[in-house]
């Protein structure tokens, strides 16, 4: 089949909507798929892929994630499946007008990875025509791809979700098992981390409020560890002084892969601190929990179905300062209970969660339709 994945972000711009249209992408064709990625070119970038073509164009108009790309219009007539990740404003629009132009000719399918907010006043006024075209998308669409039904439920779109619930097929993210995994040495330090971006675009990931909680519980020993970047950086080293921890903890800044995997492996858990429901999912979860750590999350739709509450880690009331510091004192307290909490998520990420499995019921659903 020839297949047209399109997607707002993409690697190396470091993020989940653009690390799982790769790895769809890469299994995909592992299967024998031709795929083609259409993303912006928002910079000049050299990452490649062996197993696909990725193609950046340029966008007619742009602001932060959203892109108007007409030239899709042409471009996707080729293909027999169209798959569009969602949120993508500007080019939802346009993908709505292609599946209008040439029909059944196309197949289209949408994943939806998340809701958007915090947007600022002055863009809302330009959503408004996407929100209208979205539920003609879902109507059009021979199938609506996520990575929690729970999350789906509970979203801005639950409306349409009731409407089409049929069309909601619930594929879960993976993650390279052989490139995540555990660590056999016994770790004398806590320590802590969380992986994220550290931009306005993400200031749902709840960096303050989780250094609030680490404030909160510095009379213990702890170590965390930042991995992430931008422009809010300044701003949470700046939190770290004001609450005299800033010995304890450590901006990492961006780092390659290789040392990702290593930073995984020196922690005792992770902390997922996010606060609202822009964050869906956590494939942060998953690399810990590959990586034998266990994890703390705040127990929103989609990230609480990733894992078992008090089997694979802890999960906090959303928002709450106080309970994410209790959970914290409960993981740095129980050392035994926190490596046990690791070795089922280990567990837990080889029998479930792995890209293989997603892509294969991804390319049979695809089949289904062709």
């Amino acid at each position: 089949m020839n297949i047209a994945h399109i997607v707002c972000v993409f690697p190396p711009y470091k993020g989940g909507i653009g690390n799982a249209a790769y790895n769809f992408a890469k299994v995909l064709s592992q299967s024998g798929n031709k795929v083609v990625v259409l993303t912006p070119r928002y910079k000049e970038s050299d990452f490649k892929s062996d197993l696909f073509k990725i193609k950046r164009l340029k966008p007619l108009l742009k602001y932060g994630n959203a892109a108007f790309l007409p030239q899709l219009i042409f471009k996707l007539k080729k293909f027999d499946i169209v798959h569009l990740h969602y949120p993508f404003f500007g080019t939802a629009e346009v993908v709505w007008l292609v599946k209008l132009i040439y029909g059944k000719k196309i197949r289209l399918f949408i994943h939806y990875h998340m809701d958007v907010g915090g947007l600022p006043f002055y863009i809302k006024p330009l959503t408004i025509f996407s929100k209208l075209v979205f539920r003609s998308l879902i109507k059009q669409a021979e199938a609506v791809t996520c990575g929690s039904l729970d999350y789906i439920k509970n979203s801005k779109i639950k409306k349409v979700y009731k409407i089409y619930n049929e069309k909601f097929i619930e594929i879960p993210f993976g993650v390279d098992i052989d490139k995540f995994y555990p660590n056999k040495i016994n770790k004398k330090e806590n320590s802590i981390i969380f992986v994220g971006g550290l931009d306005s675009t993400h200031y749902f990931k709840g960096v303050e409020l989780m250094l609030n909680a680490l404030a909160a519980v510095k009379d213990l020993k702890w170590r965390l560890r930042i991995v992430g970047g931008g422009n809010l950086l300044s701003y949470y080293k700046k939190i770290a002084d004001k609450f005299y921890i800033n010995k304890k903890v450590i901006f990492l800044g961006g780092i390659s892969d290789s040392e990702l995997v290593k930073e995984y492996r020196k922690a005792n858990f992770l902390i997922l601190p996010a606060i609202n429901k822009n964050e869906a999912f956590g494939l942060v979860l998953l690399e810990a929990m590959s990586s034998g750590i266990a994890v703390l999350a705040s127990d929103l739709p989609g990230v609480r179905s990733v894992f078992t509450d008090h089997k694979e880690g802890l999960l906090f009331k959303v928002n709450n300062m106080d309970d994410l510091e209790l959970k914290i004192r409960k993981l740095l307290a129980d050392k035994q209970k926190t490596r046990k909490m690791g070795s089922a998520g280990r567990e837990l990420a080889v029998k479930k969660y792995n890209w293989k499995q997603a892509g294969d019921k991804l390319n049979q659903l695809y089949t289904n339709y062709n």
